[in-house]
């Protein structure tokens, strides 16, 4: 599982993280908002444990500009202001949950495998794009109530795809979270752009709207428009 932390207390970041490593999570830390939000722009993260008050960008702006980019990865929120109009806020703007300093780190860990099982429970249901349908459970993959048959490795893009719809999936990406490749090479390189072209041309080319698009010199995405 990997954890981003936003903290910009040095001293609560890095006990989050040692503590967090300890339970085998993978942890990468961001002490800014800005800082924060780059690195939800470039790699996929499991979970974020997100602080409101920031230098620069806040939690809170970091966090609605997640979702308005339709970024899904749950946000528990940590903060220092506990009066009940400022809970209302972060959930407002889209936190999963909601941690009061100072915690507790066994009910930081709780509410995180609470997130988790909440993660794992969503995955039953279906991701849509459009009129494209996938069903996690199933494997079973449907546009306009046509049945698309996908080999495992395209379903795994495809999902890919998905989780990320509306965001700019590079290759480092592809080759680390699909083919667990965490050096990208040129060959790999050919490879993804070989299962992209069979993916594109089994969901887009019956159909007007294309729904994958090749964003050049960065990567892929998915969306209606």
């Amino acid at each position: 599982m990997q954890i981003l932390v936003i903290e910009d207390d040095e001293k609560l970041a890095s006990t989050l993280q040692d503590g967090l490593q300890a339970e085998g999570y993978m942890v990468a830390l961001a002490r800014t908002g800005e800082d924060g939000f780059f690195r939800l722009s470039s790699k996929v993260f499991d979970i974020v444990l997100l602080d409101i008050m920031l230098p620069g960008r806040s939690g809170l702006e970091v966090l609605s500009a997640m979702r308005q980019l339709q970024n899904g990865t749950p946000v528990l929120v940590l903060t220092a202001k506990d009066a009940v109009r400022d809970r209302v806020e972060g959930l407002n703007a889209g936190a999963d949950d909601y941690l009061i300093k100072p915690f507790a780190f066994s009910e930081l860990l709780a509410r995180i495998r609470a997130l988790i099982r909440r993660g794992k429970a969503d995955e039953e249901r279906s991701l849509q794009c459009g009129e494209l349908e996938l069903t996690v459970s199933t494997h079973a993959v449907r546009r306009a109530d046509v049945e698309i048959f996908l080999t495992a490795r395209e379903f795994e893009i495809l999902e890919h795809l998905l989780r990320n719809q509306g965001r700019v999936v590079s290759r480092e990406m592809l080759a680390r979270d699909v083919w667990k490749e965490p050096m990208r090479h040129t060959p790999l390189d050919n490879v993804i752009d070989v299962h992209i072209a069979r993916l594109r041309r089994k969901i887009d080319d019956n159909f007007s709207t294309k729904l994958l698009h090749t964003i050049r010199g960065v990567g892929f995405v998915l969306r209606e428009r």
